[in-house]
């Protein structure tokens, strides 16, 4: 008898492929109910090697052993004539049968049963496209400034970004982000490295001169397979003439790549943003500033994008961009919240009155409304809906969304928004930044660590604040002591110190709390997080059941140390109050929590 019909009549394969069946189920199982409760990386990566090492000793074991009436007997003591293998062979079939029927009603349910049914998971198939490398792809890199003034740095940036905003409305043409390119501005990395890093064949770079009114632009597209130059143009004019020369350029690339790629065409064509050069000129200026960040940059954007809507009161970008800086400052200065915050929304809605299609716009109504905290979060969520569907290759929309998804407890939600933006952006400080929280929030706290880095690399300011929460978060209270004789102030160390010792210490709690009461009444959102962990739930619900809950302050109820806050009844009233509920039944449940009836449960 063969080793193939021996294999048959044992029915080694049967079991081969049931097992396989089976272990499929156990996993997609697993995964599931290990994301509902937080679990890191590692036990679902520990269950899958148990699984895949448990087919071959099944398989050893199929072939020893057989079942009998009698019970399990090993193969060689089982008398041929009395061998019920056919009857367990038919038995195993219909194992087979029962778990692929199974197996297919998981597979089509997760195909179409996402728990985000927001226009968000159309958005996530333009994320898998741009995030492949292929041919009809380009990046722009910074004009380099060859001006006699070092302070028109500002212009040839503005030249760059306009330009990439022309390009990123062809069809069929991924265009790499303004942060990630300009992440290699003053570098002497070769255009080949820089292609690769950003996943694109074709780089556009240029310079720019400009001496009083007259202006000098010099623009090559390159093909990096080839280390061919497609096209290339100098245009010398007036600086009136100056959107004139950004549509000449971008026409004469689109057309380059029709020719070597067979690209689409500009879904939009380009339309100057105003008639006002010294608007025009202020509002670059602000826009170098405030991409850089920072409190003196932010404030400085102000005052610019300020002139330019004076200048031309009918030019909606600079509406736009200083609703989004007074958006962005209280993140980076000890301001009046609620005063920029209504700057911020009377200002985008202006700009939204002038130009209904600017996404960055409705993104800032969006961060409005979420941290403002009104009653119908929907409403909110359709804010940057909007801000994605105008701009679904820009990852600052999927960026913010996800922070309200997160603050939301949409973990599954936030973590697939923030893959995309991570595809679209690979080296934006925010997205890296954001990422970390996500992986934070989920419990993957090596993931959550490697984008805190990157963050930190990237020159995010408040990163390494993140990685110090982090560490206190893992239980690494080394790294933790390093970085706060790094961040903080000397007088807070001690404080610190004794924190540290108390997460050990029970009896160290209440002399740690009675030093930060020294400072004030313990009302901050942020020492919910502390007074759960000590077990004080009544003080963490006093501070909650007054608070807002959408800030970024709020990402940590999620984690997985607060579930016996999550599982106290008083949480569920909390969200109510708050609109989760109508929000989660509306777009998708938090993977936290769950309906039954009338009756919300948490964990």
């Amino acid at each position: 008898m063969s080793l193939l019909t021996e294999l048959r009549r044992r029915n080694v394969f049967r079991v081969a492929i049931a097992y396989a069946i089976v272990a499929w189920l156990v996993a997609q199982v697993a995964e599931l109910a290990l994301d509902s409760f937080g679990s890191p990386d590692w036990v679902m990566k520990t269950l899958l090697l148990f699984l895949v090492l448990g087919l071959p000793i099944v398989v050893i074991f199929a072939w020893a052993f057989e079942l009998t009436p009698e019970g399990i007997k090993r193969e060689k003591d089982v008398d041929r004539s009395q061998s019920i293998t056919n009857q367990t062979g038919q038995k195993l079939n219909t194992v087979i049968i029962a778990a692929l029927a199974v197996a297919l009603l998981i597979a089509i349910g997760m195909h179409f049963g996402d728990d985000s049914p927001d226009p968000v998971a159309t958005i996530g198939e333009v994320g898998e496209v741009v995030a492949t490398s292929g041919s009809q792809s380009i990046a722009v890199l910074p004009f380099v400034n060859m001006s006699d003034d070092p302070d028109n740095e500002y212009f040839s940036d503005g030249i760059s970004e306009e330009l990439l905003n022309v390009l990123v409305k062809v069809e069929g043409l991924r265009v790499a982000s303004r942060t990630s390119s300009f992440s290699f501005k003053g570098k002497d990395t070769p255009i080949p490295e820089i292609a690769d890093a950003l996943k694109v064949e074709h780089v556009l770079e240029g310079s720019v001169r400009k001496a009083g009114n007259t202006i000098r632009i010099t623009a090559q597209l390159i093909d990096v397979r080839t280390d061919s130059h497609l096209w290339s143009e100098t245009y010398d004019r007036k600086f009136e003439d100056i959107f004139v020369i950004q549509d000449e350029i971008s026409a004469h690339i689109v057309d380059a790549l029709k020719v070597a790629l067979g690209a689409g065409e500009i879904v939009e064509t380009a339309s100057n943003p105003t008639d006002n050069l010294a608007a025009y000129e202020d509002y670059l200026k602000g826009r170098y500033l405030w991409q850089r960040r920072g409190e003196n940059n932010i404030r400085t954007a102000i005052e610019l994008f300020t002139k330019a809507t004076e200048a031309d009161p009918g030019f909606a970008r600079a509406w736009s961009s200083l609703a989004a800086a007074h958006m962005t400052l209280p993140t980076y200065a000890r301001v009046d919240h609620k005063y920029h915050y209504q700057l911020a929304l009377d200002y985008a809605t202006r700009a939204l009155r002038l130009d209904p299609g600017i996404a960055e716009a409705h993104a800032v109504l969006g961060d409005v409304a979420r941290v403002t905290g009104p009653a119908d979060l929907s409403q909110v969520a359709q804010h940057y809906i909007k801000s994605i569907e105008l701009e679904p290759k820009v990852s600052t929309g999927y960026i913010w969304y996800t922070e309200f998804l997160l603050a939301a407890g949409r973990t599954k939600a936030a973590l697939d928004n923030i893959n995309i933006a991570l595809q679209l952006d690979p080296f934006h400080p925010g997205t890296m930044s954001v990422a970390g929280a996500v992986h934070m929030v989920l419990g993957n706290y090596a993931k959550a660590e490697e984008y805190t880095k990157s963050a930190i690399d990237l020159g995010h300011p408040s990163a390494a604040y993140d990685m110090l929460e982090l560490s206190i978060t893992r239980g690494d209270y080394v790294t933790a002591r390093e970085l706060a004789s790094e961040l903080l102030r000397e007088e807070d160390i001690a404080e610190f110190d004794l924190y540290v010792a108390a997460q050990t210490d029970p009896s160290l709690r209440d002399q740690f709390f009675e030093q930060v009461q020294e400072q004030g009444p313990i009302n901050h959102l942020a020492m919910v997080y502390d007074l759960v962990k000590f077990g004080r739930l009544d003080e963490a619900f006093a501070i909650l059941e007054p608070a807002k809950l959408l800030g970024n302050d709020t990402f940590f109820l999620w984690e997985p140390s607060m579930r016996p806050l999550r599982q106290d009844p008083r949480f569920v009233g909390i969200l109510r109050k708050n609109g989760f509920i109508d929000y989660w039944d509306k777009a998708g449940w938090s993977p936290l929590c769950s309906r039954d009836g009338e009756a919300v449960t948490c964990n």
